[in-house]
């Protein structure tokens, strides 16, 4: 099998992609797969038409365009088979608003939330808007952009007079602007491999970080203490495992997924975020739960790329 990784691209989370894709290229390499590296540049579409029969497309593209449905629907324009979430479904996922919304409809638990454009505060007074974010919401309050990823943007709000500013830092990172509860307890990010009936949920990483789970704290060592599988008693453990594959398979997700939470003080597990392409470096959460199985990288990757070669 031939696997074509694609990673870099021009999101904000470019350097994180490039990581990704170099360790997922060097863990299929160890099991013998012939992999190769390649940026979303000019070069890509005669690489994907170069790609030989029997080859699949990994993207590794974290951020707008790798997780938004649009490099993957180009690979369906061109029929490739390629890992991962259809661009429909990826669409989905990718808006925070929206996938909120869809969940909440299936009864699964996502904090409280509103959502505003950039042009709305313009239009009725900035203020304004946000007194009257005040005025509904309890403090601590959660600003993140409504689409993006590794924290990016996304500020934890503690009084009225903070918001303004970050406003300010989300709207540099997108046009949309999703403001809701911060929720306190345990934050767990479980992966799940596989496509429906047959998705399976791999150990849930708990995560204690020193201050913010922020863009730092995710990708440099030192300020977060991972554990996993996560410490919680066997229901909360249970209930979270379920809610992830609820997630995964409510949204039609494929392949792999990440789904981000925090277990709140009754323990019900509250849906933050939904990663198509979880960060695969070396502090990222997904590789994390995968050793905790006691299997190798490289062999559970290449079980990923079988499932998107059974497709084509």
């Amino acid at each position: 099998m031939d696997v074509l990784i694609l990673a870099g691209g021009l999101s904000h989370e470019r350097d994180v992609s490039v990581r990704s894709g170099r360790r997922v290229k060097d863990a299929l390499e160890s099991v013998g797969v012939k992999a190769t590296l390649h940026d979303v540049d000019t070069d890509v579409i005669p690489a994907l038409r170069a790609l030989p029969a029997g080859g699949v497309v990994w993207p590794l593209l974290h951020g707008a365009s790798g997780e938004d449905g649009s490099l993957q629907a180009l690979l369906e324009l061109m029929e490739v088979p390629f890992v991962g979430t259809a661009s429909h479904e990826a669409r989905v996922a990718w808006g925070k608003p929206v996938a909120k919304s869809v969940l909440s409809l299936a009864g699964v638990a996502t904090p409280g939330y509103v959502t505003f454009p950039q042009s709305l505060f313009r239009e009725v007074g900035a203020e304004q808007v946000l007194d009257a974010i005040a005025a509904r919401f309890s403090f601590p309050v959660a600003v993140k952009p409504a689409q993006g990823g590794s924290a990016l943007g996304v500020s934890i709000v503690t009084q009225r007079e903070s918001l303004a500013q970050a406003m300010v830092q989300c709207f540099a990172y997108g046009d949309v602007a999703l403001i809701e509860e911060a929720v306190s307890g345990t934050e767990v990010a479980v992966s799940v491999v596989g496509t429906g009936d047959e998705a399976r949920v791999l150990p849930a990483v708990e995560i204690d970080c020193t201050g913010p789970y922020d863009y730092d704290a995710r990708y440099n060592p030192g300020r977060v203490e991972y554990f996993c599988p996560a410490r919680l008693d066997e229901a909360t453990a249970d209930a979270v495992e379920q809610t992830a594959l609820a997630v995964h398979r409510g949204l039609g997700l494929r392949d792999l997924s990440r789904i981000d939470m925090i277990v709140d003080a009754q323990g019900v597990p509250q849906v933050l975020d939904i990663n198509i392409a979880p960060g695969m470096t070396e502090t990222s959460l997904f590789p994390q739960a995968v050793e905790a199985t006691g299997a190798e990288l490289g062999t559970l990757y290449r079980e990923v790329c079988t499932m998107a070669a059974a497709r084509a």
